[in-house]
């Protein structure tokens, strides 16, 4: 049995919710149920003071959680080839495939990358969510960060709250951006589709920081920086602007092959299945040594390919995997 401690500040779009409701939103590593007999145990201290399940809660309030965490016996470990980037006592990274679901749950108890996790260290289960300090869709490939132990858990949770953790992405889009800029709309939970997210008043603050990498005729390539990490955030947020990702299912609309595209393209468009989204370079300070970790993962083959049939420059597709952040723009945080 392991704890760990938690303070964070209610935000103005949780006013007035239940006092577990809104650590259920604050805390989605944990159960509504969990948070609430933790709530019952006097685990939880809102404004120093115990409170019930049922309080009402106010922006700015201050809420401290001591969960207790006890090995995840509902999560089995399975053999799995991991592409382990990085590792030592205290950390794992992991380059994720897309299609691999990253959490057990309805419909998925098993195959999953927390299977495999636990495969790899037993040690894991004893840590929420088996260590993972962030998340990626299914369909996302890229980086993964892991904690080993409860006190690198602990550090890194604090650092990617205080931005010090830099995760960027490459993405394609539908249109051609003629700039690179920043997205600042919050995100919740979509009114109807409640599998979905959505730009709302009532969500959390939410900022995406994107810079254009390449420009096709009706497609662009991005480089994509998180300040938060809300569910789903840049899906969202390039929906949000009128720039979908290629092949997402849930945000990108209908299919549009653009006038004259060549049979190839056109092709292309129609096979790509998932968000091309992908979490290309992770930097972090080590949790216990910390110097500065930081790590590339490869384009996959289907991203790969879906470049190929978008350039018409006729330069190898090994260049777009070249292509760099300007560091001379504004910093990601």
């Amino acid at each position: 049995m392991e704890t760990l401690q938690h303070s964070i500040e209610i935000p103005p779009g949780l006013a007035g919710r239940r006092l577990d409701q809104a650590l259920a939103e604050l805390f989605p590593d944990y159960s509504r149920s969990r948070i609430k007999a933790w709530i019952l145990a006097g685990r939880v201290a809102l404004e120093g003071e115990t409170a019930a399940p049922r309080t009402r809660v106010a922006a700015g309030q201050r809420v401290d959680l001591r969960p207790v965490l006890d090995a995840q016996v509902m999560d089995h470990p399975e053999a799995m080839d991991l592409s382990i980037l990085y590792q030592d006592d205290d950390v794992l990274v992991i380059d994720k495939p897309a299609g691999l679901v990253v959490h057990p749950g309805a419909g998925h108890r098993g195959g999953t990358l927390i299977n495999g996790l636990l495969h790899h260290d037993p040690g894991l289960a004893a840590l929420p969510r088996s260590g993972l300090i962030h998340r990626l869709d299914k369909d996302t490939s890229g980086l993964l960060l892991v904690a080993r132990t409860v006190a690198a858990h602990t550090r890194l949770v604090r650092d990617l709250e205080e931005r010090r953790i830099m995760r960027e992405y490459r993405a394609v889009c539908v249109g051609r951006l003629t700039a690179g800029g920043s997205v600042r709309a919050p995100i919740g939970r979509h009114p109807t589709h409640r599998t979905r997210m959505a730009v709302t008043d009532r969500g959390r603050p939410a900022v995406t920081h994107y810079r254009v990498l390449a420009r096709f005729a009706a497609h662009s390539l991005l480089a994509v920086r998180l300040e938060t990490g809300r569910t789903h955030q840049i899906r969202v947020h390039l929906a949000h602007i009128r720039h979908p990702l290629v092949g997402d299912p849930d945000y990108g609309g209908r299919l549009v092959v653009p006038a004259g595209a060549r049979p190839e393209l056109a092709d292309a468009l129609r096979a790509f299945h998932r968000q091309a989204l992908h979490a290309s370079r992770l930097a972090f300070p080590h949790p216990v040594k910390r110097h500065q970790v930081e790590l590339t993962a490869p384009f996959p083959a289907d991203l790969l390919g879906l470049l190929r049939a978008l350039d018409e420059s006729g330069q190898p597709v090994s260049h777009f995997e070249q292509l760099q952040w300007p560091e001379a723009g504004p910093r990601w945080n």
